[in-house]
């Protein structure tokens, strides 16, 4: 399968970082093509609200920013990995500025399954995220293929490691 991880945080060997890091090798180690790409490291600008995509544009955006290099590895992902760090009670803002110029082309279309790997410092701030992640699988139409969460204590671990390769193997 072709897998596509966006990664949003802004430490380069934090938490979020290692389990996205797990996943690509896992998913790799098992044959499937990934890329993995620090959304945090890119200039994404917010959706302007300004519908050029779906009046003029025919679902192209008008900002030219670093989302034209995420556009293409969406239109061909099938299985499209979510890892953000959870600093205030949702997806960090690096992981949601490309959520929302996903706008323009409403779902990708060969995006067929998500996963989810969050970590947070506490275990009771994952609600807002999980919400939010499940209505874009509901509304893309996709299959929610799992979550790892990892609160501090279960940072870095071998048992989150086995959580993420267990999720991999259920692709």
């Amino acid at each position: 399968m072709n897998i596509l991880i966006l990664q949003g945080s802004p430490r380069a060997n934090g938490n979020t970082a290692w389990m996205a890091e797990e996943f690509k090798k896992a998913a790799e180690a098992a044959g499937h093509q990934v890329t993995l790409v620090n959304v945090s490291r890119k200039k994404i600008a917010g959706c302007l609200a300004c519908e050029y995509c779906h009046n003029k544009g025919n679902g192209a955006c008008i900002q030219k920013d670093d989302m034209q290099e995420l556009y293409p590895l969406m239109a061909e992902a099938e299985v499209l990995v979510l890892a953000s760090p959870i600093y205030y009670f949702t997806l960090s803002a690096q992981m949601q500025a490309p959520i929302q110029r996903m706008y323009c082309v409403n779902n990708p279309a060969k995006v067929k399954k998500m996963a989810l790997l969050v970590s947070s410092h506490s275990p009771n701030v994952y609600t807002g995220a999980l919400a939010e992640y499940h209505d874009i699988c509901n509304y893309w139409g996709v299959e929610d293929s799992g979550i790892v969460t990892a609160k501090l204590d279960e940072q870095k671990t071998e048992a989150t490691r086995q959580k993420i390769q267990a999720l991999v193997n259920a692709l």
